[in-house]
């Protein structure tokens, strides 16, 4: 969950992490105790002690947040916050600056404190009467200045009565409620959350070696059932995974999926699972289950694009020192593309969804003005308000655009290995190079030169060139050479595009950018309009709620059908709207219908997109 320029570093550095181990030069050691018991209703009581030195000493709650790039550390869920001595109170100060870091003066002789807090959530965040996320950053303090994998977490978990979990860490015992966990590093101990649940369901993705398991809690033991063709969808997503980057870097891999429209939508990496929450229906076909495949691809793809190889100015020793995001268009960009790629290749997705995708994407990014004046290296600079940008305006702001045009710039990547050697070589070799071998949980940072020089390892190119000018450069046109490259092209029609009617469908909003110019609301309230559209030249605005003709109230599906009707007409398309109690009329002299953008085979061209969504055998 989507600066400095970390490429110029010349130091390469390696962390190893090992889940279990114990570093013999620990500094500190953390015993944590979680009650989750009341956790259906957003509460969870933490008890923790912590070796300490007499004197000053400071104590920190964790800010950043690995995979989330931002500052997003929920200090102000920290509640009934007390720390003692031998059972004895002693007072605890905020720092006037740092607000996650907090001051003890300990006592003559004690070598550990005792800390007690509740962590408060926020309703449908991380939770719902049947189920919960636990985030171990959100309930451990540690030794302000103490690097990550110098802390020892030894933990136990106690959950509602009946209910079950999965986690990545090592279980030692299950008494009860209550599971006991090995020690770990702090590092592991936060990449490594759990979930819990009243209706749950564990899934072996593989028969034998190394235990992949797709771990389910739901709302209800409906949501639960999955056909035999998502079961074999979720095995095959494992095969083209090790197919494809050759070998792995975990020890056990678990997809903690959550499905309730209560608890909130999740997608947060880990080295060796992954949180993947959506909707309680995500398992019934559809769109939402087009999106898991999604979220699946993705979040898995992140264990060796992310978790493994990491950027340098990500890879920080603790949850204090603000991350680098500039290197995010491959942290995330190249997730994206491959989160797209893994699912087809499955058959989670067919050939077609890959290329709606791959179109929707390619037109977004050719129609926002924000581009015009914003590299997308900037966008990742900036993670840290890119990704909470409001929607108004988002298409003149940019937004993330790492995400999206990342994945583009990676797929022309891919398409120009391929044509350049008739189809000998391509992207899935680069990935072989950079994330291939197996090793257990292992971070391996890497700088922008680092990525240059492996893609020149597989074909030797003006690497460094092609990814500064899409990356770095203020671009008026969006990256399309993977599209034309790959034997097709981008065209629009009064079709609709297949992803873009499911989420239509699913999330009740309609996209008239591609006409009108602007996405509006179900209840007729615009979200975004672009800069020199038709909508844009009118006066319309975010915010703005269109109303019906002749006092009927608006409809989506009604516009839809002017927009048509305008197509033969020369008059022009007239709309009323409120704007904060002003009603004004909006005219728009448009007739060119309803576009949808898809991609459009060309022929006598290589047909390298076929071949990349194909399944590597």
């Amino acid at each position: 969950m989507r600066s400095i320029r970390s490429f110029r570093r010349e130091a390469f550095f390696v962390i190893v992490v090992l889940a279990g181990s114990i570093a013999a030069s620990a500094q500190s050691r953390i015993t944590l105790n979680v009650d989750a018991s009341e956790a259906a209703r957003g509460v969870i009581h933490i008890s923790e002690k912590m070796t300490a030195t007499p004197g000053r000493f400071a104590i920190f709650y964790p800010k950043w947040i690995p995979g989330e790039h931002s500052p997003t550390g929920t200090i102000n869920n920290v509640a009934n916050l007390h720390v003692s001595v031998n059972g004895q109170p002693i007072a605890w100060n905020r720092d006037n600056v740092e607000m996650f870091a907090f001051w003890l003066d300990v006592p003559k002789g004690a070598n550990s404190v005792d800390i007690a807090f509740d962590d408060v959530e926020d309703p449908g965040t991380t939770h719902s009467g049947n189920l919960a996320r636990i985030k171990w950053n959100r309930l451990v303090f540690y030794q302000r200045g103490v690097n990550q994998n110098k802390i020892t977490v030894t933990s136990s978990l106690k959950m509602p009565t009946g209910w079950d979990f999965a986690t990545a860490l090592p279980v030692v015992t299950k008494t009860g409620d209550t599971a006991q966990y090995g020690p770990v590093d702090l590092e592991m101990f936060v990449d490594s959350p759990a979930i819990i649940g009243k209706y749950f369901r564990k899934v072996p993705l593989t028969n034998a070696g190394t235990l992949h398991e797709m771990d389910i809690a739901a709302d209800s033991e409906d949501a639960l059932n999955y056909t035999p063709e998502m079961l074999n969808g979720w095995k095959n997503l494992v095969t083209q995974a090790h197919l494809t980057y050759g070998g792995q870097h975990y020890n056990s891999y678990r997809f903690l999926l959550t499905l309730s429209d209560i608890g909130g939508s999740e997608g947060l990496e880990h080295h060796q699972s992954s949180e993947d929450g959506v909707g309680v229906n995500a398992l019934k076909g559809g769109e939402p289950s087009i999106d898991l495949g999604d979220l699946l691809g993705h979040e898995y793809t992140h264990s060796w694009n992310g978790k493994y190889r990491r950027p340098a100015g990500l890879a920080t020793p603790d949850f204090e020192k603000p991350m680098e995001g500039e290197l995010l268009w491959v942290y995330e960009g190249l997730t994206e593309y491959m989160g797209y790629v893994l699912p087809t290749r499955a058959g989670l997705w067919t050939p077609e969804i890959f290329r709606e995708t791959v179109a929707q994407d390619a037109a977004m990014m050719a129609q926002q003005a924000g581009r015009n004046w914003r590299p997308v290296a900037d966008t990742a600079r900036a993670v840290q308000f890119t990704y909470p940008s409001p929607r108004s305006w988002r298409n003149l702001r940019r937004g993330v655009g790492y995400y999206y045009e990342g994945g583009l710039v990676w797929l022309e990547a891919d398409t120009l290995n391929r044509k350049n050697t008739n189809g000998r070589e391509s992207l899935d070799d680069f990935l072989h190079d950079f994330h291939g071998g197996t090793t257990g949980p292992l971070v391996k940072p890497y700088t922008f030169n680092d990525v240059v020089a492996a893609l020149n390892r597989v074909i030797p190119y003006d690497w460094a060139t092609f990814l500064r000018q899409r990356i770095y450069d203020v671009k008026p046109d969006a990256p399309t050479g993977g599209i034309t490259n790959g034997g097709w092209r981008l065209e629009y029609s009064s079709q609709p595009n297949v992803r873009m009617a499911g989420s239509e469908k699913e999330r009740g909003y309609r996209n008239f950018f591609y006409s009108l110019g602007f996405y509006v609301g179900s209840d007729g309230t615009i979200l975004d309009v672009k800069p020199d559209s038709p909508a844009y030249t009118a006066g319309l605005a975010p915010g703005m709620k269109l109303l019906g003709r002749n006092n009927q109230p608006y409809s989506n599906d009604a516009l839809a059908t002017v927009i048509t009707a305008a197509a033969t007409s020369n008059l022009p398309i007239s709309l009323q709207a409120d704007n904060g109690g002003v009603i004004g009329n909006y005219s728009m002299d448009y007739h060119g219908g309803l576009r949808y953008p898809h991609l459009i085979r060309t022929e006598g061209q290589a047909d390298y997109i076929s071949q990349i969504a194909a399944p590597k055998q």
